[in-house]
């Protein structure tokens, strides 16, 4: 196992101009890291050692975490389960199951209250004049099944947000595992959930680890759930929704302050921070890693954000000749 991420200001690097009349006008600043199945380095660029959040990027690891300790949910579930959902009608019904087959319900999530994340649900919402709900929160699909395995234990139903609750404490576990690094610091979610730092080769390396595992572990199962339902894991409007569906076998998850991770089924990974923390520079790069990990060019495109966004660099190379 590697010694832990250190905990510094990351020292990121340019990796996407915004293009106005031919000229640069602003540029994004960031970390990305492209590993190859046995975790050699194919491309980096910024501060893939230091220690970052992975914010909602990590619920396939902690879908990974609560698989191992005995979450048995079908497909569409688990998908939830690992979910940032858009606060669609299937998310929240989805989440209703999870709750009750464990004979729990909304009163016992801790998250907070929240309108659905997506705008047009969040518009249909107000305007029915519905108040916020714990349900309709992004999280309610993995607190919803960290509060079914907290019951299958036998374990506090109240805190199990804490992070000294065993549930928390096995997360913890198999993050580290999975990164193959001691978790660096421990923060609170905005869900309230807690919250490890790894570093991006960490966490590069634990989603390649999900996507390449072996068929009857709990990593391939969270792994196929992704890939069988993205709807579930973002919604019908979301980019890792969509992206997910075009590139065969992969499996990716967002997440807030411009977090993503993705890896195809061998195991290549992708894990991208963007500096400023805003959505614009995200997705393009990310594009722009998964061609350099192997992805079809051509299916990538459509998230490369188009003639006014350039990813810069060696970063940009496949991308420019599918274009």
């Amino acid at each position: 196992m590697r010694r832990p991420a250190e905990i510094r200001a990351p020292h990121h690097a340019p990796l996407l101009h915004v293009l106005r009349g031919g000229m640069t006008e602003s540029v994004h600043y960031g970390s990305v890291v492209v590993l190859a199945p046995d975790g050699t380095t194919l491309f980096q660029a910024g501060d893939i050692d230091g220690a970052c959040y992975p914010r909602s990027a990590a619920k396939p690891l902690q879908a990974t975490a609560m698989t191992r300790l005995g979450l048995d949910l079908p497909p569409e579930l688990l998908a939830l389960a690992a979910s940032s959902h858009s606060g669609e009608g299937m998310h929240l019904a989805g989440a209703e199951r999870i709750l009750d087959s464990a004979g729990l319900g909304e009163a016992d999530l801790r998250n907070p209250a929240d309108l659905p994340f997506d705008p047009v649900e969040r518009d249909a919402w107000v305007s029915a004049g519905r108040d916020a709900r714990r349900l309709a929160h992004n999280c309610s699909g993995k607190h919803a099944a960290m509060l079914s395995v907290t019951r299958r234990h036998g374990w506090s139903t109240v805190d199990y947000l804490n992070a000294y609750h065993p549930l928390q404490q096995e997360i913890a576990r198999t993050v580290e595992d999975l990164a193959d690094e001691p978790v660096a610091r421990v923060a609170v979610d905005g869900c309230g959930a807690p919250l490890f730092a790894v570093s991006l080769r960490g966490l590069a390396t634990a989603i390649g680890r999900i996507a390449s595992a072996p068929d009857g572990s709990a990593e391939h199962r969270v792994a196929h759930a992704i890939r069988r339902h993205p709807e579930l894991l973002g919604g019908s409007r979301r980019e890792v929704t969509r992206l997910i569906r075009a590139v065969p076998g992969l499996i990716a998850k967002d997440g807030f302050e411009a977090v993503q991770v993705a890896a195809l089924p061998d195991g290549t990974s992708v894990a991208v921070k963007i500096s400023d923390g805003g959505e614009r520079a995200r997705m393009p790069v990310t594009a722009a890693a998964l061609a350099l990990a192997g992805a079809d060019p051509a299916a990538l495109l459509p998230f490369s954000g188009g003639d006014d966004l350039r990813v810069v660099g060696d970063l940009a190379v496949e991308l420019d000749r599918a274009a």
